[in-house]
Order: C-alpha cells, then sequence, then structure tokens
C-alpha cells in the first residue's frame, strides 16, 4: 500500500456492508464486492477495500493496516482503539441496550446490582455500570445474547437493539439504554500527509452525499406580487432561484426544501397562489 492509495476497511457482510458499498456508489466510488473476495480495487479511484468483520475494523485502522474505516460506532466504543471519528454516516442506526425478562417488575438501575449480565460488548457495559456504582456479574457470549435469560445463563443482557423485535419474541424488554450508535467514518491517527488529499476527496463527496439526505428540489409558478411571501416560505441553500415566465406578472421560482416538512410548505405555497409545483429528488448538494 503507497501513499497513492487509501486503504478503507468495511464490515464483510450484512446490512452495514451494502451500505458501505452504495455510499461509495453513490461518491462515484466502484468497488470490486465479490464475496470471496478479501480485499477490493475500486476502478476509478485510488482506493482498496478490506472486507472484516466489524469488530476487527476497529484495531486494524488503529495499526495502520488500513487507513480509514467504516464501522458501527459501538464497535469502536468497545475496543477503545486510538482512532479518529471524522463523520457520522446516517446509517446502522441502533442503540445498545439493557434487557431483562418482560415478567420481571423492574425498579430501576438497582435491579441489575448482584445480577448476572450476558453481552458481547463487556467493555462498553463495565464502564456504564461503574459509573452508576453498580457490581454485577458480566457474562461474555458471542452470538445469540439474547437467549441467555431463558437457557438460565443470565439474568439480563445488554446488546444492541434496532426494531426491538428480537428482544420481544424472547420475551424480553428494554429497560435501559446506554449507548446510541450510527456507522461512522474512522482515520487512523498518523495517516500519512500523501494521502490527506484522497482522504479529503473522499470527505466532500460523502459530505455533498449526506447534505442531500432528508431534501426535495422545489419549482413553482407564482405572481410576482406575491414572491416576497414563497421567499418567507422557502429557506433556500442561499436563496430561491427566481426567472421570469412570457406570461406577464408571473416567475418560476426553484428552491430545496426539507422533505420533514414538505407538504406543510407546498400547501402554504398553494394559499398564496403558487401553480404547477414540481418537486424532484436531490441527488448530491455541493457547497
Amino acid at each position: 500500500m503507497d501513499n497513492k492509495t487509501i486503504r478503507l476497511a468495511i464490515q464483510s457482510k450484512g446490512r452495514l456492508n451494502e451500505d458501505s458499498l452504495r455510499l461509495l456508489k453513490d461518491a462515484g466510488i466502484d468497488v470490486d464486492d465479490a464475496k470471496r473476495k478479501f480485499l477490493g480495487k475500486a476502478a476509478d479511484f485510488p482506493l482498496e477495500v478490506l472486507y472484516l468483520r466489524d469488530d476487527d475494523i476497529p484495531g486494524v485502522v488503529e495499526d495502520g493496516a488500513a487507513d480509514i474505516g467504516i464501522v458501527g460506532f459501538n464497535e469502536v466504543a468497545e475496543t477503545g482503539a486510538q482512532v479518529e471519528i471524522l463523520r457520522k454516516l446516517g446509517f446502522g442506526k441502533c442503540r445498545i441496550s439493557l434487557a431483562i425478562p418482560k415478567a420481571v417488575d423492574y425498579t430501576g438501575l438497582d435491579w441489575f446490582q448482584g445480577k448476572s449480565i450476558a453481552t458481547s460488548y463487556p467493555s462498553v457495559l463495565q464502564g456504564f455500570l461503574s459509573r452508576r456504582g453498580i457490581s454485577a456479574e458480566i457474562r461474555v457470549i458471542k452470538g445469540s445474547v439474547e437467549i441467555a435469560p431463558a437457557a438460565g445463563i443470565a439474568d439480563a443482557i445488554f446488546d444492541v437493539v434496532s426494531s426491538g423485535g428480537t428482544l420481544v419474541s424472547n420475551g424480553l424488554r428494554e429497560v435501559e439504554i446506554v449507548l446510541e450508535s450510527e456507522a461512522v467514518l474512522i482515520v487512523r491517527k498518523d495517516l500519512p500527509a500523501g494521502k490527506k488529499s484522497l482522504l479529503d476527496s473522499i470527505l466532500f463527496r460523502f459530505d455533498a452525499i449526506g447534505e442531500s439526505r432528508g431534501k426535495k428540489y422545489i419549482l413553482m409558478n407564482i405572481p410576482n406580487d406575491r414572491l416576497s411571501e414563497a421567499f418567507a416560505l422557502l429557506p433556500s441553500m442561499r436563496s430561491p432561484t427566481v426567472m421570469p415566465l412570457a406570461a406577464h406578472g408571473w416567475s418560476s421560482v426553484h428552491s430545496v426544501v426539507s422533505e420533514k416538512s414538505l407538504w406543510e410548505t407546498v400547501e402554504r405555497l398553494k394559499a398564496i397562489g403558487a401553480e404547477g409545483i414540481l418537486i424532484l429528488n436531490v441527488d448530491k448538494v455541493i457547497d
């Protein structure tokens, strides 16, 4: 690996693998993602992709075998790897929570005093318990942590929760959220200076994709005497684009709006006379 190529570590399979490859593709970086390959290369960018287990990624980036990595924040927290978190990426969102059998009467964190807790995240759990003054037995399990209470292995579990469906199907309920997590982009502390420009290019592309999320492009025709009211409803990136129409007294207005407030904005625009409203997806936003 030389200074003309940057190496990225990502999860070898699963949802985070798919989302990471999709992000790269959206950034114009197509990677050979053949499932049996350990190392892939981009055809149109000086980047190599190392496919690893998620819990190996922080350490591999820390020791320099990879320059950057995409991994869940929960894995960075658990390993304690000395890496820099550059960006939250907006996907792979989950939480690590304490859960107990649903029939148990939960009275608060003191319930865990003297109990046994099964987990794949002993470091995060121990830190949390120590800060709260709770003494509990931590039983490390790799795999199906959620079966531990029913199997008599532990009184409770500490595990990743997304929808909560797995907990319910195993007769458990979530009682304490300890850590919120999502995919993050990490970088080694001693990144060679020659790779800094490659990292900057990747960040530029990722940021453009991130800025486009949750936004819609809106076009409409509106009477000129209502333009000031329309501007008040359209908090665009700098200011709306206004172009005169052939029809006297009318203009076409273009802007970018938040998807969350889209329909409320459209209703208000129609109320002040906007017509022919067209809404488009935003692919990239570059400031």
